[in-house]
């Protein structure tokens, strides 16, 4: 199936690996902002995540493999940011 199809502009989808510089990590759920083709690279999009009161966490732009789109099997979770921890 083609990625580029699956995730269309404003959809969600699952973050595969930890991106501990954009403060998010496997498993985050983002929404597709915008899709990147250059000639000779790989197919990527942008991508933000919020938490949950809707405030923009990091739009991250990477290749379409770091993501996939969510099945029913997936559930929400809940994690505290580093910096709620620290109080």
């Amino acid at each position: 199936m083609d990625q580029l199809t699956v995730f269309s502009l404003y959809t969600n989808v699952i973050l595969l690996q930890d991106l501990p510089e954009e403060e998010v990590y496997a498993g985050d759920i983002g929404s597709v902002v915008e899709h990147h083709f250059a000639p000779n690279q790989e197919p990527g999009c942008s991508v933000e995540f919020f938490d949950m009161l809707g405030n923009t966490v990091a739009v991250v732009t990477k290749p379409l493999r770091f993501f996939r789109s969510p099945t029913k099997r997936d559930r929400p979770a809940v994690r505290l940011a580093a910096e709620s921890l620290k109080s």
